[in-house]
């Protein structure tokens, strides 16, 4: 069944990327903002009120406490390195293709934090808050850098509903 003539699409473009319109959006900027201004957070705490409460922590709890700044700090810089990559992209500054090549020194993957267990109750309320924070923005950025990942890129030769009906038919064939 042929469309109306006026029906017939005629736009060959590519389909919508969702990381275009991802990074151009209202919810990539506010979640740019709330990353930025927690790193920025975290380091006025790492810096001033989180240095004096180190010093009066037992030994245990200060182990835990320096391990925990310092996986804090990496994991934020790995995040903020990640917003600031599309924030590049969406302003024009650095094309696709070379935020895809700079993506690649980036690691997302969880930095383990134990959060339980000897002398973490012990350590400062603001700082495991700082902690539980970066946690949870990292799970949103995972969620988003996969939706990313998984955008498909159609062949720009032949038409998919052909391949998908190949395929099924493929599938279907009973004389094999």
């Amino acid at each position: 069944m042929e469309l109306h003539p006026k029906r017939r699409r005629t736009d060959t473009r590519a389909p919508i990327s969702f990381g275009r319109a991802y990074a151009q959006s209202e919810t990539f900027r506010l979640l740019f903002k709330e990353g930025m201004s927690l790193v920025e957070e975290t380091a006025d705490y790492l810096d001033g009120p989180g240095r004096e409460a180190a010093r009066a922590l037992p030994r245990p709890a200060s182990i835990i406490y320096a391990t925990e700044s310092m996986r804090l700090t990496t994991r934020l810089m790995q995040l903020a390195s990640w917003l600031l990559l599309h924030r590049s992209v969406r302003e024009g500054d650095m094309s696709a293709d070379r935020a895809r090549e700079e993506k690649r020194k980036i690691r997302l993957d969880k930095i383990p934090t134990g959060m339980s267990g000897p002398g973490w109750d012990e350590l400062p309320e603001g700082f495991r808050t700082l902690i539980t924070r970066s946690l949870q923005l990292q799970k949103r950025v995972e969620r988003i850098d996969a939706a990313l990942l998984d955008e498909v890129v159609p062949e720009p030769s032949g038409n998919p509903v052909r391949l998908q009906l190949k395929e099924l038919a493929a599938a279907l064939d009973t004389t094999r």
